[in-house]
């Protein structure tokens, strides 16, 4: 492995925590430092939508906080293959969040998955164009 290498993999890395950061916190715009301005993002198997940065980011700003207002990511392990400025990324989760018992009080759900993400290497550094996110079980819900 070389420098330039060893660089990108630690840029991708950087790249999947800041997605989950943002998720995790709130922080809607700082999805933007996360993927391509064209980027198309796949939540259907949560539940979710299938749809554009621009259309996914109102309605996670509308939705994760009315249905889970605390949000915690876990990242496992990554396969991380690289191709020039292109990578294909899978990246183990975990997801608990708290939400509405719908008797007054909090219960925790949870999502285990993999998030396979397609990055190129733009003038900000690695993007993520296309996010799928693969649910492989849930509890709670």
């Amino acid at each position: 492995m070389d420098l330039q290498e060893i660089s990108d993999r630690l840029e991708i890395q950087d790249v999947l925590i800041r997605y989950t950061r943002a998720i995790d916190t709130g922080d809607w715009d700082k999805l933007d430092t996360v993927f391509t301005s064209y980027a198309e993002i796949d939540y259907t198997e949560s539940g979710g939508i299938q749809a554009s940065l621009q259309e996914v980011k109102p309605w996670l700003a509308e939705m994760l906080p009315a249905f889970f207002p605390k949000r915690m990511h876990t990242l496992g392990q990554l396969d991380i293959a690289l191709d020039g400025d292109e990578a294909t990324v899978s990246a183990y989760f975990h997801n608990p969040m708290s939400m509405d018992d719908g008797k007054g009080g909090v219960k925790v759900v949870e999502f285990g998955g993999i998030y396979h993400h397609r990055l190129t290497r733009t003038a900000d550094g690695w993007r993520s164009y296309k996010l799928h996110e693969e649910v492989v079980w849930r509890r709670g819900i």
